[in-house]
């Protein structure tokens, strides 16, 4: 079965609450360290060695391409995984903002405010 990206944030809000409550911190509540006002950038297991294994990147970033831009100075191994030689994203890589991909929306130049969670998610084929 195939999850809806609708139905992963679901998914990604229920196991993050269910993590928090098991390290101490209350649902809907978030650390201390993690107060600042920032966009969250879920990274898929497959690519996480690319980024010294995080699950999750932060960025201030006000743009997806301002995110991408973030990624390549700070991770360059996994923007090269994203985008090709010329920046351009890479065919099988889809970018989430929240539920709603980013061609439903401005493109790279879709807005970010602190909060919002933009998935990296590269395509899956087979038989």
């Amino acid at each position: 079965m195939i999850a809806r990206p609708s139905e992963m944030r679901y998914h990604v809000v229920e196991a993050s609450a269910r993590e928090s409550s098991h390290r101490g911190v209350h649902p809907g509540r978030q650390p201390a360290a993690m107060t600042s006002p920032s966009v969250i950038i879920r990274v898929p297991t497959p690519l996480r060695d690319r980024c010294g294994g995080a699950a999750e990147l932060a960025s201030g970033a006000t743009t997806v391409r301002a995110a991408l831009d973030d990624i390549a100075r700070r991770h360059p191994q996994l923007h090269r995984c994203l985008c090709d030689e010329t920046g351009a994203v890479r065919r099988h890589i889809n970018l989430f903002v929240n539920a709603a991909h980013v061609r439903d929306r401005h493109g790279l130049d879709t807005p970010l405010s602190p909060g919002d969670v933009l998935f990296l998610l590269p395509a899956v084929s087979g038989g």
